[in-house]
């Protein structure tokens, strides 16, 4: 995992007006992971959605997995627990929403 400036943990759904706000503060250099309800935004339209493609984003895997949801190579990564522990250790800041 590379180090990131800011991981954006993002637990509510799309429909959510804090979801929006979280999107409008990541940045280039930051990650974005996605648990709990947050990883229906795998589901939305790419157009819908273009900060996941100018940031790093992660999704919660037994999180999409208990929504029945996958995600598309290249767009979100699906991450373990493991892993999740790790982008938040290696980042300088960590934010959650």
């Amino acid at each position: 995992m590379m180090a990131l400036k800011t991981l954006h943990i993002l637990n509510k759904s799309p429909a959510h007006s804090r979801f929006q706000l979280c999107l409008s503060a990541v940045g280039p250099e930051d990650g974005l992971l996605l648990i709990e309800n947050g990883v229906l935004a795998v589901a939305q339209p790419p157009e819908n959605l273009e900060t996941l493609e100018r940031a790093q984003c992660f999704a919660l895997g037994p999180d999409l997995e208990a929504r029945g949801l996958t995600v598309k190579p290249g767009r979100v990564q699906s991450v373990s627990f493991e892993q999740m522990v790790e982008l938040t250790a290696a980042a300088e800041n960590v934010i959650s929403w």
